[in-house]
């Protein structure tokens, strides 16, 4: 007989698996807003994600993440990271449109996601939800 016990070991077991799964919450709390009405700091974030300066901690983190989450869908994404990055993709893909052409050619030369991110692009570009 399986005991009670037993299953609380196991369902904590199995919570802390798929908590380690997702990618840390550790930088969840960064205003998002602040960078991107910032433009230094959104210089500074964009060329570290390019690999063209200094970064900091969760720029490192972001760039690390970057090519696994875009494979995945963000599979490994919390629903704040994920509404997070759809801002972000937003406001590059409205605002900063030579920027996306070149994360576009740093993370997708082949166009591989592009073909897949299509329809989440023209859903930011005309200002709808982007649907995961």
């Amino acid at each position: 007989m399986v005991s009670k016990l037993s299953i609380v070991l196991l369902l904590g077991a199995l919570a802390d698996v798929w908590a380690a799964e997702l990618y840390t919450d550790k930088y969840d709390n960064i205003d998002i807003d602040e960078i991107l009405n910032n433009d230094r700091m959104y210089k500074n974030y964009f060329n570290c994600v390019m690999g063209n300066g200094k970064c900091t901690p969760d720029g490192l983190e972001l760039k690390a993440k970057i090519p696994e989450a875009l494979q995945t869908e963000c599979a490994k994404c919390s629903d704040k990271q994920k509404k997070g990055a759809e801002k972000v993709l937003r406001f590059i893909i409205n605002q900063k449109k030579d920027d996306y052409k070149l994360l576009e050619e740093k993370f997708d030369p082949e166009g591989v996601y592009r073909k897949k991110y299509e329809a989440q692009k023209k859903l930011a570009e005309e200002g709808k939800p982007i649907e995961y």
